[in-house]
């Protein structure tokens, strides 16, 4: 006889599951309780932190507060004052609407909470742990909401294993501070963690906030966007395109005073800057819409950062049309190139001096009527072909030598592929070959394509040398055979809250590695010298780089050295690199070809990206058929 195995779950277990889907992290309770806070009218609102969030999490606001039922119930599934209907989702101004927040919470986490509307006397305090009243009381207290989330995940243990470290969680829980100051620009907002404060923010304009998070320099950086019409209003700033930024840029949506993500519309944003900025770089921008609610769905995500638009093409087209009138009238165009090296040499204009004969250039073998060499194949075999590609080279092509001796420390598949260009099975055994051959060519200042066995091989130049460097700057920090190159003139580069954290906890760890810093206070670092090796490197762009590479990497309060060797020296290999779109002279080209095929590991980056793509002989005949 079969017998019944489904059963409901007990509401204890429910309510866990249902809470692992709303709160990941101490990020995720604190963009609900601000969130909440939001919704209650707050003007000021204070954050309050032990140890990331996991001891506690305190936020207290000044909004319009509760009543006893209304305390309680609040932590009721499903109960919320933002709706009362399905249609209500369709007109929706408020950051909350579903009424899981609070239940989720206090499935996760012992709760204290006092409140008390504006104009009594007398507020309640409520205790809850692991879903269950302990106790509720009237208290004495300020207008408002004052709420602690004490030991996160004290009642789902296995949740509370993958918490990061407090760095970690930090820059995490930073990153949501910035989101929600940045949407709430009237609101006073403070974060104080393990005593220190962190930010103060007082009420003013998006402008005056981001210069606020993320550095004055940035709010001189970037231009305002605005433009109304009947189906969507926008406005915002987005950085002009000499600050683009390889790392660390600021990307940030909002509609209708929420935060999201938008893939489709930052493809818009970053198509406005193709011909303005390098390819591996990023503007900032700070966007906002404002849309009729009934035009969007805010309901597909549990944290409700992803919203579908009903008009996202046409909102496409007005956002990029917008953009590019912002970047239009402050004259954001491509400037021309003024490169020393490539520039040709134009003698100054003198009046006084003679003109003078043109140089007569004689060909003392060239016979017009010998037939033999002046026959197309006889031309073609004495073309002077080193010439021709050093001139193609000026335009981002050339050639590159080999010898084979280096195919016995290439990995085999690329040794296969090697074998068959010419010249490399014709060199001298156990010897080098001195002459170069036309098979490796430089394509667009960013390939280098050669002849494989099955087809062609192409290399991503710059992905090639951040491995090339990779290995070098990672044994020379492993040999601590490291010395700083002090800055005649110290540099100086301004943080976001979240960069600064980690880098303030890895500062000693880097000083052994040959970077020379001081902090200067408010996110600002200033560099006063740099490992030697990085001579050709922006250091400011270095620095960035790095804090953004340690971010989810290193415990706050314990960073060795030895512990972020390779996430530097990775770092320090992609700002040393030659960018794509940037000349590479044919010499360091050559010698970037020959430290590659000698690595063991020459197929991908350190972190993981292909380094060389193979087009077969057959994918060649599909692309005629």
């Amino acid at each position: 006889m079969a017998v019944d195995i489904i059963r409901q779950l007990p509401d204890g277990v429910a309510n866990q599951i249902a809470a692992g889907e709303v709160i990941q992290r101490p990020a995720s309770v604190i963009k609900e309780l601000v969130e909440n806070a939001v919704d209650a009218g707050a003007t000021s609102i204070q954050i309050i932190l032990k140890d990331a969030g996991r001891t506690l999490i305190q936020v207290v606001d000044n909004g319009c507060g509760m009543t006893p039922t209304d305390a309680r119930m609040a932590f009721e599934h499903h109960a919320t004052s933002k709706i009362s209907s399905a249609e209500d989702l369709y007109s929706l101004r408020t950051m909350g609407f579903r009424g899981e927040a609070l239940p989720s919470i206090a499935a996760v986490a012992q709760i204290e909470m006092r409140t008390m509307p504006r104009g009594e006397t007398v507020g309640s305090r409520l205790v809850i742990a692991n879903s269950i009243v302990e106790t509720q009381e009237p208290v004495a207290c300020a207008a408002g909401t004052n709420i602690m989330v004490k030991n996160l995940f004290a009642y789902l243990p296995v949740r509370r294993k993958f918490l990061k470290k407090d760095s970690v969680e930090l820059s995490f829980i930073m990153k949501e501070f910035e989101r929600l100051a940045l949407v709430n620009t009237g609101i006073e907002f403070s974060i104080i963690h393990n005593d220190t404060l962190l930010h103060q923010l007082l009420p003013g304009t998006l402008r005056q906030r981001i210069g606020a998070l993320f550095g004055h320099s940035l709010e001189k950086q970037i231009i305002p966007v605005e433009t109304q019409t009947g189906m969507v209003n926008i406005s915002g700033f987005v950085s002009l395109p000499q600050f683009a930024r390889k790392r660390g840029s600021q990307n940030f949506f909002f509609v209708n005073g929420r935060n999201m993500q938008h893939k489709y519309f930052r493809k818009a944003v970053l198509s406005c800057y193709e011909k303005l900025i390098a390819p591996d770089t990023e503007p900032s921008f700070f966007i906002n819409f404002d849309v009729d609610p009934a035009r969007i769905d805010v309901n597909v995500h549990p944290q409700k950062y992803e919203i579908k638009f009903v008009d996202e093409q046409a909102i496409w087209q007005i956002l990029a049309a917008a953009l590019r009138e912002a970047l239009g009238k402050c004259n954001a165009s491509g400037g021309m190139d003024f490169d020393i090296s490539e520039a040709p040499e134009i003698p100054i204009f003198n009046p006084d001096a003679s003109a003078g004969m043109p140089p007569v250039q004689k060909h003392e073998n060239y016979n017009p009527f010998d037939v033999e060499k002046t026959s197309i194949s006889k031309r073609q075999s004495v073309a002077n072909w080193d010439a021709l590609y050093e001139n193609f080279n000026k335009e981002g092509s050339g050639t590159i030598g080999r010898t084979d001796s280096r195919l016995n420390e290439i990995e085999p598949d690329l040794k296969e592929d090697l074998a068959l260009i010419p010249g490399l099975d014709n060199a001298p055994s156990g010897g080098t070959q001195d002459i170069t051959t036309q098979n490796v060519l430089q394509l667009h200042q960013r390939y280098l394509i050669t002849t494989g066995r099955s087809g062609i091989m192409i290399i991503d130049r710059f992905r090639a040398q951040v491995r090339v460097l990779y290995e070098k700057f990672i044994s020379r920090l492993k040999a601590a055979d490291i010395s700083t190159q002090q800055l005649i003139f110290p540099d100086s580069v301004t943080l976001s809250a979240s960069e600064n954290i980690v880098l303030e906890a890895s500062a000693e760890a880097l000083q052994q590695l040959g970077f020379d810093l001081s902090y200067l206070g408010d996110c600002t670092w200033a560099i006063n010298g740099i490992p030697s090796m990085l001579k050709q490197a922006d250091p400011a762009e270095t620095l960035r780089t790095i804090s953004t590479a340690l971010t989810g990497l290193q415990d706050l309060n314990n960073i060795a050295t030895e512990n972020i060797l390779q996430p530097v020296a990775l770092a320090m290999a992609r700002t040393a690199s030659t960018r794509p779109g940037q000349n590479m002279p044919m010499a360091e080209a050559e010698s970037l070809f020959t430290a590659l095929i000698q690595l063991t590991e020459a197929n991908y980056t350190p972190d993981g990206l292909s380094i060389i793509k193979n087009i077969t002989d057959e994918e060649l005949e599909n692309l005629f058929a």
